[in-house]
């Protein structure tokens, strides 16, 4: 288990259970009680945890984990799932991604459609985004053209939050938003931990001509702080092969196309 990995899984038990001793840890991780004492003491220095004489206990900030400690929780579930979502875009058109881990999947994924990376007339993909590693992952491995909503960094996603970018959305249109969620429930709908991303997502979803939710199973029947829009916005919702029958039923009982990956 590499370090990122063992720090998102102290973070977890932390979130589980508000308070956690090295002993403890040391054991539920199989590492050395030397290693998690400096584990404890790095997520310390960020502000991540609180030091205890001999242990840790949670900060509020540990249910909202920076994107970095993030990426090795389902991680073969968000990779089939990028795939499947990456597959339902078409050449030429303009689509809004937002940021997430989800949703790093499913920009690596479109980047590597050869199809997509055209530079013939009419056929180049247009992506908007708020979110700065989704453009850099485009960037860096495409010939899309890439647009990049304004505003104010959020370090927890990469995001750009603020009126700034909600300036430049509300004077585009989009052929499809592929929305990551942190939660997604028949009865309240898609959802953000963080109000300023759930704003901006929301305004992409008011400009998306279809809304396509991507969300592991995790995020299913979960509730979150900020609402981005309710469940009548959502054309498509692609998930993985976890997701209980009976919640996927609902889902589609409201009017929602379900895709399992």
């Amino acid at each position: 288990m590499d370090r990122y990995a063992r720090w998102n899984a102290l973070l977890e038990l932390l979130a589980e259970s508000g308070r956690v001793t090295v002993e403890d840890a040391a054991a539920r991780l199989d590492v050395s009680q030397a290693t998690i004492r400096r584990d404890f003491d790095q997520l310390a220095q960020q502000q991540m945890i609180t030091r205890t004489r001999g242990g840790a206990v949670a900060n509020g900030v540990s249910y909202d984990l920076p994107l970095r400690y993030k990426s090795a929780k389902h991680s073969a579930e968000k990779q089939r799932i990028g795939e499947a979502a990456a597959r339902m875009v078409e050449p030429g058109t303009v689509v809004g991604l937002n940021g997430g881990t989800t949703m790093t999947e499913v920009a690596r994924a479109l980047a590597v459609r050869p199809d997509l990376n055209t530079s013939g007339e009419g056929a180049q993909l247009t992506v908007v985004t708020n979110a700065l590693n989704i453009a850099n992952e485009l960037l860096v491995r495409s010939r899309m053209k890439i647009v990049v909503a304004g505003g104010v960094v959020r370090p927890q996603s990469f995001e750009l939050v603020g009126p700034l970018g909600g300036a430049l959305l509300k004077e585009v249109t989009l052929d499809v938003v592929l929305l990551g969620v942190d939660a997604l429930d028949v009865e309240l709908g898609a959802a953000a931990h963080h109000e300023g991303e759930a704003a901006m997502n929301s305004l992409m979803v008011a400009r998306a001509k279809r809304v396509v939710v991507i969300a592991d199973s995790s995020k299913l029947g979960g509730h979150a702080f900020a609402r981005i829009c309710p469940i009548s916005k959502v054309e498509v919702l692609v998930t993985d092969n976890s997701a209980p029958e009976s919640a996927l039923n609902a889902f589609r009982e409201a009017g929602v196309q379900v895709v399992v990956a």
